[in-house]
């Protein structure tokens, strides 16, 4: 794999400072039952890393201490964690509002039978990754049969009252485009998904949210090997919009890695940029980061080109 964190480094992005932390966003492990091409944490079914117990316990020291007021669960497929459901329960017993970022196909691997209604019973958020409405362009993207699969949970999911009007139980999904070129507009985009899934598979949902690649790890090596990387960096530079400094969540969220490890959002994670001084969780039970530098390098332009792009969409 093409290593891209040199090419990112020598940045001219503006500086940011963080506000108060609302959000801790955990990859609680990389193990996956997908292998996606636009994955930037390349998750998959060989990978073994996952959070230990005593960071799981960490984390809620941290919610109280912090009044953390969402927590933002990812992976790898989170569900595949042991922990993942004692980790749900504790943290909707504080009041928290839990997000699953889920692939959908999870839900029918072996003991994951419940899953859905699991979710549903303690009022998890969903955002699902569904990047089109046709099979050709999901299977290409994520691998044959996923399409199916995927249909088949929103299904299950809208069955529980996901994405019903005054049902409380939020189903979002996800946008990715297939290749080097931003995504459309969120607005536009999101009508063509309602109107499609509803027509063809009866589907409701709540918002799309449209994301942009990120020049990293497996989409950024496989732009290096394709000759596309810096093609690709020129458009998100010159789609850049100031105005989409003051929507990206990295000023009230930190993202956590699977040891426990502090990073300013799951990109910077990946690429191994921390936040200064390389802080653990157990680091938030006595410091407030606020007013703190984030780490910023070209990838950045990826949240802030066009319409915007952070964890929650366009802005």
């Amino acid at each position: 794999m093409h290593e891209t964190l040199s090419l990112l480094q020598l940045s001219d992005f503006p500086p940011i400072h963080r506000e108060v932390i609302e959000t801790l966003q955990i990859n609680i492990g990389y193990r996956c039952n997908q292998r996606c091409v636009h994955c930037h944490v390349n998750a998959g079914p060989n990978r073994t890393e996952m959070m230990s117990d005593e960071n799981l316990a960490l984390l809620l020291e941290v919610i109280e201490a912090r009044n953390i007021r969402v927590l933002d669960v990812t992976g790898g497929a989170p569900e595949l964690h042991r922990g993942f459901r004692p980790l749900v329960k504790a943290a909707r017993a504080r009041n928290v509002h839990v997000i699953d970022r889920c692939n959908l196909t999870v839900l029918f691997e072996p003991g994951q039978e419940d899953t859905a209604e699991f979710l549903a019973q303690y009022q998890v958020e969903v955002v699902a990754s569904l990047p089109c409405y046709s099979m050709e362009n999901v299977d290409k993207q994520r691998g044959k049969g996923v399409f199916d699969k995927s249909i088949a949970a929103l299904q299950k999911l809208n069955t529980l009252g996901y994405g019903k009007p005054a049902s409380g139980l939020l189903l979002n999904l996800v946008y990715n485009p297939q290749g080097p070129v931003l995504p459309p507009n969120q607005g536009a985009l999101e009508a063509d998904y309602r109107r499609e899934l509803a027509a063809h598979f009866g589907i409701e949902f709540n918002h799309l949210f449209a994301l942009a690649n990120m020049p990293i790890k497996r989409f950024g090596s496989m732009l290096v090997s394709k000759g596309q990387f810096r093609e690709y960096m020129a458009l998100l530079k010159e789609s850049y919009s100031a105005e989409n400094l003051n929507g990206v969540m990295c000023r009230s969220l930190v993202s956590v890695d699977w040891q426990g490890n502090l990073y300013d959002c799951d990109f910077n994670q990946q690429l191994d940029i921390p936040v200064p001084g390389r802080l653990h969780l157990r680091h938030l039970l006595e410091r407030d980061l606020r007013e703190s530098p984030i780490c910023v390098a070209d990838h950045c332009y990826g949240c802030t080109a066009g319409q915007g792009s952070s964890c929650g969409g366009a802005f």
